[in-house]
């Protein structure tokens, strides 16, 4: 199933880099403006579910974009055909495919391909974490003042202030560096690598993450879901940065709407 996984991924992100810096995105919104799709994202779900649906039909497939195929079985695939996609759009090398593999509900497979950059994160549960077919593990890094840490924002950040700019108001003075690199996916699998030392995001999606904390896991990484009100709210950090930076976090919605 990895083998497949990583062929079709590899597939899908042939088709990106064809879109890349072109001019047929078709760029729509959903929710809103900072919501977008391309015909990119379209075009790599197509190819992943295809593929899944003709070896494997029994199985079931969650997507960003499809949603739920309603199928029963112990098996689920659960698949962001593009994390990233405010990156993509843009022009920016940062975007991914995301493709994690459940059984009974627990993530056995893990798999994000950032194919622009030429990056293949993968696990196995139990089997450890790889780039490139090479082991990686999670920095060793225990002092805040000294960690790079990474984080996002909620799609819907024009609605409410609660938006996450409260932990980094916390946070960012205390951090060697706080960047925003736009995909969940990648900001999670470079956790696992020793690159970042943490990260942490709110109101994502299952799709978002399930591949790569599976890969955090396996590094050596740990991760908690530190609000239970915003969807999936996680962070993840290397075993010395994580009980420094986990109090930081606004467990508790922030309840003023703007105006």
């Amino acid at each position: 199933m990895l083998n497949d996984c990583t062929l079709w991924a590899k597939e899908a992100g042939r088709v990106q880099l064809q879109y890349f810096r072109g001019n047929a995105l078709d760029i729509k919104t959903k929710f809103n403006d900072s919501d977008i799709v391309t015909a990119a994202d379209k075009a790599s779900e197509e190819i992943l579910i295809s593929n899944i649906r003709k070896k494997y039909p029994e199985h079931s497939i969650l997507s960003e974009e499809s949603g739920d195929n309603g199928n029963e079985s112990d098996y689920r695939w659960v698949i962001d055909p593009l994390d990233g996609t405010t990156n993509f759009s843009s022009g920016l090398p940062e975007f991914c495919v995301s493709v994690g593999i459940q059984y009974k509900l627990q993530t056995v497979i893990g798999l994000v391909y950032a194919p622009y950059i030429g990056e293949l994160f993968h696990a196995i549960k139990g089997k450890g974490a790889f780039l490139n077919g090479k082991r990686i593990s999670t920095g060793k890094n225990q002092d805040i003042r000294k960690a790079v840490v990474t984080t996002g924002f909620p799609v819907d950040k024009d609605r409410t202030a609660d938006n996450n700019m409260d932990n980094v108001a916390r946070i960012l003075p205390l951090v060697r560096g706080l960047r925003r690199l736009g995909s969940a996916a990648v900001d999670i699998s470079y956790v696992a690598a020793g690159y970042l030392d943490a990260y942490w995001e709110l109101n994502l999606h299952e799709w978002d993450v399930c591949a790569a904390l599976l890969i955090a896991e396996e590094a050596g990484a740990k991760y908690e879901f530190f609000r239970s009100d915003r969807n999936i709210s996680v962070v993840v950090a290397n075993p010395g940065i994580m009980p420094q930076i986990l109090p930081l976090l606004s467990q508790t919605a922030n309840k003023h709407a703007f105006q």
